[in-house]
């Protein structure tokens, strides 16, 4: 469906708007989105501390972008399962947990390529 082509749905400019929305709750809510973001942070430090070339700072926005949005859908994600099961539940927290890790593998693999640009930097 097309943002609003319907009365009762947003139009495109609302929709993002409720993303914006959606980003500050995490922010204010979520304590490990703000540690991606200052991971984010330290990464952009980093970036400028070794003089990285532009398609190391392309690297480096796009992984700390997927790992910060890893991090939103898993917050997504718990959301819901908390929402349909208020109770503890194992698959209820099997979902949490695989949702978790997701973010966690990204997370490494993010850190991993981040040393290689630096160490590219800094060697090159």
């Amino acid at each position: 469906m097309i943002p609003g082509q319907k009365e009762n749905h947003p139009t495109f400019r609302r929709s993002f708007l409720f993303a914006a929305q959606g980003f500050r709750t995490a922010v204010r809510t979520e304590r490990n989105i703000k540690v991606m973001l200052a991971g984010g942070a330290l990464a952009i430090a980093l970036g400028v501390a070794c003089g990285v070339d532009l398609l190391g700072w392309a690297t480096i926005v796009v992984c700390c972008g997927a790992v910060i949005s890893a991090e939103l859908l898993n917050t997504a994600i718990e959301t819901v399962v908390d929402l349909v099961s208020p109770e503890f539940h194992p698959l209820a927290g099997r979902a949490k947990d695989i949702a978790a890790a997701a973010v966690w593998v990204l997370s490494i693999a993010a850190a991993v390529v981040g040393a290689l640009v630096y160490a590219r930097a800094l060697l090159g």
